[in-house]
């Protein structure tokens, strides 16, 4: 249990490290996925050596799944639209977006 929990933090240590450390929003899209799977690692793990009987670790693991399909396609359809409209995908050209 224990490699699979290593395995799982440092997944989700890449992938905060990513999201504080990148500016480039496909960078931080990625380092959400990696986040992502760290989370469900852990739900899988836990449902392994914990819950044996029950399949809730394995229906988490499934909607994170889901979830993060979801985000990656509405990721990418914005950093798409502001390609198109700014030319870059650096989260610094993003402060025209502010109020």
């Amino acid at each position: 249990m224990f490699h699979y929990l290593a395995l799982a933090a440092i997944l989700f240590s890449v992938g905060l490290f990513g999201v504080i450390t990148r500016r480039n929003t496909i960078g931080i899209l990625m380092s959400l996925e990696l986040m992502f799977s760290a989370a469900t690692i852990n739900f899988v793990t836990f449902n392994k050596f914990v819950a044996t009987e029950a399949l809730v670790g394995q229906m988490f693991a499934i909607f994170i799944i889901v979830v993060a399909a979801a985000e990656a396609v509405v990721g990418l359809a914005l950093v798409l639209l502001i390609y198109r409209n700014w030319q870059g995908i650096d989260t610094d050209n993003y402060s025209v977006m502010k109020w």
